[in-house]
């Protein structure tokens, strides 16, 4: 069935009261989840109709399936398909004689300092600066366009370090993480680390025999500089890339600009600062943070970037499942740049899906918190609505495809599935999401959305839920 068509039928239809029976094969499926597992499990047909409905209205942690509700906020509330200049980087000067170099950000995800960038480039504002002076003071990075909250509530601590959980900040650059080369020496000796120099390192690491198994890991105690490498590494294996989350990302944008600038010939005098906003009023006891200074009167833009429109980054984050590019989103929707202030815009859009008030509880735009709750009926009420809507079409293609492409390109191969399911996944402790869009063996489309918690540990529910919408598409 073509997308107008399936948006027609969806207006129709309301669930059932009473649940329907399974069709052949579901119950089979599932029960190869592992034991102790909790499922849910809601799919609709064109016409609105529940066809199943497995414990519809239980809460269950979405992990990622939270970027629909983010993603889709976006659509409808940005203007998604020029180009995003009021989310790039400005770069201005500040005071007489030597002056301030402040590197502001706005919210855009995508601002690179990697030597082969072209479009969004760090690098061009440090050539407007170049050509404006040859000295500078201090290099400041500014993200107070949003409030400091770095950090959803509910997220594991130990993912801080990670490029998982790397710091929110409306100053981004090089998706806030730090790569380290690490590269083997001979056996017995520790391995050589390059990085850029951001973070002391204490290289602990060994090089293993050839063909001995590789098991590198670092820690960064959140708020530290120094990163500890542990583990092995086998003698003449190739260098391995190890990806490390920043903790102030506008302090890290600052000091890589200083790098920029002096590459661009100009010297800096002074020191790397940052600037904070924080949420508690400036003159609260509770404020410890960095307190904004006052931008003198004589400071101008001298330069600002023009990112590609959000609609590319908006298919970049629910292709990979990007967590900090879906966070910004999230803290784009207000206008305070809160996280509050977005999740009231994905409220408003919720209640005019009519999703039933309590089915959705969200505690960050990303789904990296334990504190995120959502029912498969109101995912399920989410997906229809917005197939009536028209940025519905371009909501689902930027969705990972069964088989084919992001974080579905494994899943479904070798069934009657590849290439016919659009949908989001989502993976976290003792979770599995997928939500989405599915053609059915009849040509139909059904929109369905699948919940796997409490998974014990070391074990999975994806083939289970796989095999479960291999059978439901079979059977209709």
């Amino acid at each position: 069935m073509s997308w107008p068509a399936l948006v027609a039928l969806m207006l129709a239809g309301a669930p059932a009261d009473v649940p329907p029976p399974l069709p052949p094969g579901v119950t089979e499926a599932l029960a190869r989840a592992p034991e102790g597992t909790r499922i849910g499990l809601v799919v609709i047909d064109a016409e609105g109709r529940e066809i199943v409905a497995l414990r519809p209205d239980e809460r269950f942690i979405p992990a990622s399936n939270t970027k629909l509700f983010t993603t889709a906020a976006a659509f409808e509330t940005l203007d998604v398909a020029v180009p995003d200049g009021a989310g790039g980087a400005t770069v201005r000067l500040e005071g007489r004689g030597t002056p301030a170099v402040v590197l502001a950000g706005h919210g855009d995800a995508r601002l690179s300092s990697a030597p082969d960038c072209r479009v969004d480039c760090l690098a061009d504002l440090a050539a407007a600066v170049a050509q404006k002076v040859r000295a500078v003071g201090d290099v400041v990075g500014d993200d107070t366009a949003f409030p400091d909250e770095r950090w959803p509530l509910g997220m594991s601590w130990n993912n801080m370090a990670g490029v998982y959980g790397t710091a929110i900040s409306a100053l981004t650059l090089d998706d806030n993480v730090v790569t380290l080369t690490i590269a083997p020496g001979a056996a017995g000796t520790p391995p050589q680390v390059t990085g850029d120099g951001y973070y002391r390192i204490d290289n602990s690491a060994t090089t293993g025999p050839v063909g001995s198994p590789r098991t590198l890991s670092f820690e960064r105690v959140p708020g530290s500089d120094l990163l500890r490498l542990t583990g092995s590494i086998a003698e003449g294996n190739l260098p391995v890339a190890l990806s490390v989350g920043v903790d102030d990302p506008a302090h890290r944008a600052a000091w890589r600009f200083a790098q920029l600038l002096r590459a661009a010939g100009v010297k800096v005098k002074g020191r790397i600062a940052v600037r904070h906003r924080s949420l508690v009023p400036a003159d609260d006891p509770a404020n410890r943070g960095d307190a904004p200074l006052a931008a003198p009167s004589e400071a101008t833009v001298l330069a600002r970037l023009t990112p590609a429109p959000l609609s590319e980054d908006l298919r970049h984050t629910n292709k990979v499942s990007q967590n900090l590019h879906a966070e910004l989103l999230l803290r784009r929707l207000g206008s305070s740049g809160s996280v509050a202030d977005g999740h009231a815009v994905v409220d408003a859009l919720l209640a005019r899906a009519k999703v039933a008030k309590g089915a959705v509880e969200l505690a960050d735009g990303a789904g990296m918190s334990s504190y995120n709750r959502v029912t498969p009926r109101a995912t399920v009420a989410l997906l229809r609505w917005a197939a009536t809507q028209p940025w519905g079409a371009a909501w689902r293609e930027t969705f990972p495809v069964a088989a084919s492409d992001g974080t579905l390109a494994r899943r479904f191969t070798g069934t009657p599935l590849a290439g016919r399911v659009w949908a989001k996944t989502g993976s976290l402790n003792a979770t599995s999401a997928l939500a989405g869009y599915l053609t059915a063996a009849s040509g139909r489309t059904l929109a369905f959305a699948a919940y796997a918690n409490d998974i014990p540990g070391g074990t999975s529910a994806t083939s289970a839920i796989d095999a479960a919408l291999v059978a439901i598409a079979a059977a209709h």
